[in-house]
């Protein structure tokens, strides 16, 4: 139904972007890799492709930075027990060709470090999917490439994981009770206390 959307990018958080398409604002819901792609593109021009999630009580659109983050997300959402949030969360601590190199070398460990996917999941994916990911392949590994002038906020990176779904008080409480410094004493990024986030939650 939806292509992608292209437009002025009117608000953006680590899981949510509204993008002004002719006056109407679309909500969208992103991955940690699409975030950090749009936090380094021109807001005055961006464009996000969909994926709309029709369910008994809601529509849900999804936006992704490059064709193959969606695609990936599509594959995902197919293997039984793999939901929207999960290959969304799968999508934020992986990227595209991190989840795709997992799986074609069946390193279900790789797989099943990401938050909420079980042993029997992470080894369904690996099997169901070895032999369907082979041309999915990313633009580049897009949280791997730091921003210039990054200055994170806590908040900022604790409302995200509550937004993935994790509980409050398991947030608070890992958020509050690290500094989030880098070994040379850099604060870290809003992206890598996700990431760090997702690994220990």
């Amino acid at each position: 139904m939806y292509e992608y959307f292209k437009g002025k990018l009117e608000s953006l958080e680590p899981t949510q972007a509204v993008i002004d398409c002719g006056g109407v604002g679309y909500l969208l819901e992103i991955t940690l890799n699409t975030y950090e792609a749009l936090r380094k593109s021109d807001a005055a021009q961006v464009k996000l492709y969909a994926h709309l999630a029709v369910r008994e009580d809601a529509q849900q659109l999804y936006g992704f930075y490059d064709l193959a983050e969606r695609e990936m997300f599509r594959i995902l959402i197919n293997v039984n027990g793999v939901g929207n949030q999960t290959a969304r969360v799968m999508l934020s601590s992986l990227t595209v060709d991190e989840l795709r190199a997992a799986i074609q070398a069946q390193d279900v460990r790789k797989v099943q470090s990401v938050k909420g996917i079980g042993a029997k999941t992470a080894q369904r994916i690996v099997l169901e999917l070895a032999d369907k990911i082979g041309g999915v392949q990313g633009v580049q590994g897009v949280l791997g490439v730091q921003g210039a002038q990054v200055n994170p906020a806590r908040d900022e990176a604790m409302t995200a994981l509550l937004m993935l779904g994790f509980a409050k008080p398991a947030v608070e409480k890992l958020l509050m009770n690290n500094d989030w410094k880098n070994a040379d004493g850099s604060p870290m990024t809003v992206e890598d206390i996700i990431k760090e986030g997702l690994r220990r939650l």
